[in-house]
């Protein structure tokens, strides 16, 4: 990942008249001089699943150079793909549940125009809440009277210990709703008032140590909306309580004890069945998502990547398959890009193919979600030195792979009709020997294309560009998305929040669009100067593969560009800033919500 783009110059460290290299223009020529320990994918255990492909190996006995404080093989880490049991979730809609439910902690949604504020005094509004407060004894204007909260989306109060009538809970807190106009379920940006309200609702239950917990929605949704308000309580309130503990060797005293939650709200019992059950797709595609990012990359190595593939297949195998490519299918497809950055590392690369297909096996379109799969990168030859190089975190650089794992994990409990998707991932490391990829290089891409590598450390690119020509070669995609951790200069322009999105298809972003404000995770659409292009091109080759100074994640966005087909839609997605919170240190699993959520409209067509 190029996060030095706006401290380096893209020279060219020689010309390449002026060296004694030999120059080979065919992958085989480039990449047979040297072979490399292949660790294969063992075959599919479970029934059902075509012999030959991968297999998942959960949990990994014995993850590479990775020991507890006992240093002991007996003490060695077991690695998990996704959590093995989450807190269940069911929803309560009899009238009498908020005064007859039992347990540790109840927490009311409360929308902000239920409180009014005259200067720095706060009080009960609403005749609703007003009568609620006299059967809880004044509890609620109590919690008011503290201070600190109005109502604000996502704000929390007080938790008060409770043992008075009109409430079995041993504890009572608020939660804010926002302002009930803006109470939807696809707001113009971010995340909803209920996806923050299952957030809240699990810090909350964390910091208290509360097993069973309920929410009771003072202000019921809109009834169209109301399962899928259902359903994004659920994510919030699984997600909301992460944290990172799987390498440690005690169990954190700080981790969520949050078993089941109850949800007060009026639905009928069937459409509150699948609402929870979409919900719960929906968190374990994050939280596989985070598993990956946040892994160490001598655990989440190509290999590892492969066996989440295969533990994603596994678990619903009527509906996918998969396929891992090894080195040597890689060299015989050409693929010259992406084995040039792979060559130096000790780790064998795989490319990842898992393809979804509905169930009656037929689908009228065609796409393709192609996600970056550096499980690290050193900077190659241009080596990430220095303060701000992130070279410690570059761990994160598969956070494109990772979302999209995340969103076949969803999509494979989701199961859309009518539409065949194809995931896709050149995997490698990026790293620095004497036979590996250097600054100067020429290297021919799968397509025919030649680059030219002025900067070593541009290298997602580079393996993008042979993904990219698998989904529409050998997949026949119509439609594709990219999404990787490919420019710092992406995190300059957007910040750490948002996510660079780059298309010519106005239809394609507006499909992504909708799919950020229904995910809640934040997109924003970037231009593609055209004559930014100039930069990249090159004198001995069909271009560089990176360009001027200024606009690095636009001239990035136009190297792949280069590799799309006329007909086929294609947008790209820079998610270098949001896949990583700096502030608490932890993945975030950016973007397998958003991914899932296109190919379901894209199924919707």
């Amino acid at each position: 990942m190029a996060h030095r783009l706006l401290v380096r110059s893209a020279r060219v460290t020689a010309k390449l008249a002026a060296t004694n290299r030999s120059i080979a223009c065919t992958p085989v020529a480039v990449f047979c001089a040297r072979t490399s320990r292949v660790v294969p994918v063992a075959a599919f255990a479970a029934s059902g699943v075509v012999p030959g492909f991968a297999a998942p190996r959960a949990p990994i006995a014995a993850p590479r150079c990775v020991r507890t404080a006992a240093a002991s093989a007996a003490a060695m880490k077991q690695v998990s793909f996704e959590p093995d049991t989450l807190p269940s979730v069911a929803l309560s809609s009899g009238p009498g549940d908020l005064e007859s439910w039992q347990g540790d902690l109840l927490v009311l949604a409360v929308p902000e125009d239920d409180f009014a504020t005259e200067g720095e005094v706060t009080s009960l509004k609403s005749e609703s809440l007003q009568q609620l407060d006299s059967r809880l004894g004044g509890l609620l204007t109590e919690i008011v009277a503290w201070g600190g909260f109005d109502g604000k989306q996502g704000s929390q109060s007080r938790v008060v210990r409770y043992s008075g009538p009109g409430s079995k809970a041993k504890h009572v807190a608020m939660v804010g709703l926002g302002k009930t106009a803006k109470m939807a379920v696809a707001p113009e940006w971010g995340a909803s008032p209920f996806q923050a309200l299952g957030g809240a609702v699990a810090a909350l239950a964390k910091a208290n140590k509360a097993e069973t917990v309920a929410v009771a929605l003072m202000t019921q949704p809109e009834t169209d909306v109301r399962g899928s308000a259902l359903a994004q309580i659920t994510t919030g309130a699984l997600l909301g309580g992460y944290e990172s503990s799987r390498f440690k060797s005690k169990k954190s005293p700080t981790a969520s004890k949050l078993a089941s939650l109850h949800v007060l709200m009026e639905l009928e019992a069937g459409a509150a069945e699948a609402a929870v059950a979409r919900g719960l797709a929906a968190a374990r595609g994050n939280l596989l998502t985070r598993y990956l990012v946040e892994a160490p990359p001598n655990v989440c190595t190509p290999t590892h990547l492969a066996d989440t593939a295969a533990h994603i297949a596994a678990k619903s195998p009527d509906v996918f398959t998969l396929k891992v490519y090894e080195k040597d299918e890689c060299e015989a497809m050409g693929m010259g890009c992406y084995l040039g950055v792979a060559e130096a590392s000790s780790e064998p690369p795989k490319f990842i193919h898992l393809k979804y297909t509905p169930k009656n096996g037929t689908a009228s379109r065609k796409i393709a979600i192609v996600g970056k799969g550096l499980t690290f990168d050193s900077g190659g030859y241009n080596l990430k030195a220095g303060p701000g190089s992130l070279i410690e975190l570059m761990k994160f650089d598969m956070g494109g792979a990772g979302a999209t794992l995340g969103a076949a994990r969803i999509l494979g409990e989701i199961q859309p009709a009518d539409v065949e998707i194809h995931f896709i991932i050149a995997s490698c490391e990026n790293m620095v020997a004497g036979a590996g990829l250097r600054p100067g290089d020429i290297l021919t891409a799968a397509s025919g294309k030649t680059v030219e590598v002025n900067n070593t450390d541009a290298e997602g690119r580079l393996t993008l560009a042979d993904a990219m020509w698998f989904a529409q070669e050998k997949c026949g995609a119509t439609a594709m998305v990219d999404i990787a951790t490919l420019t710092g200069a992406c995190m300059i322009a957007l910040g750490t929040s948002i996510a660079g999105l780059f298309t010519p298809s106005d239809s394609l972003a507006a499909t992504l669009t909708a799919a950020s404000r229904a995910s809640g995770e934040k997109i924003w659409r970037m231009p593609m100067e055209d004559e930014y292009f100039e930069s990249l091109k090159s004198p001995v080759a069909d271009m560089k593969n990176t360009g001027a100074r200024y606009g690095g994640s636009i001239s990035a966005a136009l190297f792949l560009k280069q590799f799309v087909k006329e007909g086929v839609e294609w947008a790209h997605i820079d998610v270098a800033g949001p896949v990583w919170n700096e502030k608490l240190g932890l993945p975030t699993g950016f973007g397998a919500q958003l991914l899932a959520e296109w190919a379901v409209a894209q199924a919707a067509k």
